[in-house]
């Protein structure tokens, strides 16, 4: 069975229909029998022996025809239909609700004509840069310089979590350095808060607590801290001078996640700006933080081996990688939750 170009499909008579599209989910049903596949179907079937030729091309020759980027696309199709999927690409006529990747993976068992997509796939080699402008609700599917595929799922996030606390009101605090001390705070502080770190460590003789110009930002923009020769802009200020314009961008996700019920922490351990916790009801019995965040500027511009970095660093530790994507401007957060996907 042979198959014609034309343009960027490729028309298929015969009993094309039901060999190809009926049974096994590919191309398209035009009058007739007749079907059109798109070139990466037609690639597909040139590769398995179902298609003989394409104006008499066969696989190789069809192959190396193709334009920048259609092997990666190629691989991750053949890859994706190994592994038992259906899958047809994201655009109009092959899907009614086309969007902006390049193929629809419909659940094992169904097809284009159940309706029920299980993926939408982006395809992109290691070397390719993705605004984070452009990610939300699919899977990257990274093919690297040796051909192995790596499957990101990135989806919105909605972060919240269950901590109540209601800090204290004018806690006498002190500005050193790039760090704030509290010499006698309410135990809750840090007990129930988890606010800080007791000074020299829990045994200390010391009654003091030091906190991130983070930490002190946030309370003493609520009223809980009182400094006497030092207010929230000074703590603020202090922290411009350390980190520029990131520390503003850490201080409104630190806000925001404070806000949403969870509990911040420094994630330098980890790489990250801030590991998270979502229910603290006691630093005593402290259970595990469930989110790494990574705090970046809207309109950021990830590489595949950066965002494969930090998910497997988060996934490493037990936890999930979130990039915060901080827009300036129009002082909104947009989440982003990043994972390894095995298909």
């Amino acid at each position: 069975m042979d198959g014609d170009l034309r343009g960027d499909e490729v028309r298929v008579g015969g009993d094309a229909r039901q060999r190809f599209h009926d049974s096994r989910g590919y191309g398209y049903p035009l009058d007739g029998n007749a079907i059109s596949l798109s070139l990466v179907e037609a690639a597909h079937l040139l590769f398995r022996g179902d298609l003989d030729s394409v104006d008499g091309m066969d696989f190789r020759t069809f192959l190396a025809g193709r334009d920048a980027g259609f092997t990666a696309r190629f691989l991750v199709y053949a890859d994706l239909r190994d592994r038992g999927f259906y899958l047809a690409p994201d655009r109009d006529p092959w899907w009614s609700d086309p969007g902006d990747g390049d193929f629809v993976v419909f659940p094992r068992g169904k097809g284009p004509n159940d309706g029920d997509v299980k993926h939408r796939v982006r395809v992109v080699d290691e070397r390719t840069d993705v605004p984070s402008d452009d990610l939300g609700g699919e899977v990257l599917a990274v093919v690297d310089e040796e051909s192995e595929i790596t499957y990101l799922d990135v989806t919105r996030e909605d972060p919240a979590g269950d901590t109540a606390f209601d800090p204290p009101e004018g806690v006498e605090a002190v500005l050193l350095d790039d760090r704030v001390l509290v010499w006698e705070p309410p135990a809750d502080l840090h007990e129930i808060g988890f606010y800080g770190q007791p000074l020299g460590g829990r045994a200390s003789d010391y009654d003091a607590l030091q906190l991130s110009l983070l930490e002190a930002a946030y309370l003493a923009a609520s009223g809980a801290l009182a400094f006497a020769d030092a207010d929230v802009e000074d703590v603020i200020e202090r922290g411009r001078d350390t980190e520029g314009d990131h520390f503003d961008r850490r201080l409104r996700v630190y806000r925001a996640l404070r806000d949403r019920g969870m509990v911040p922490k420094t994630g330098f351990k980890f790489g990250a700006d801030f590991r998270v916790y979502a229910d603290v009801e006691s630093v005593d019995d402290l259970g595990h933080s469930e989110l790494l965040v990574r705090v970046l500027p809207e309109g950021h511009v990830f590489t595949p081996r950066d965002l494969s970095l930090d998910v497997r660093l988060a996934h490493g530790v037990r936890k999930r990688m979130v990039f915060a994507l901080d827009s300036t401007s129009e002082d909104t957060i947009r989440w982003l939750s990043v994972s390894r996907l095995t298909p």
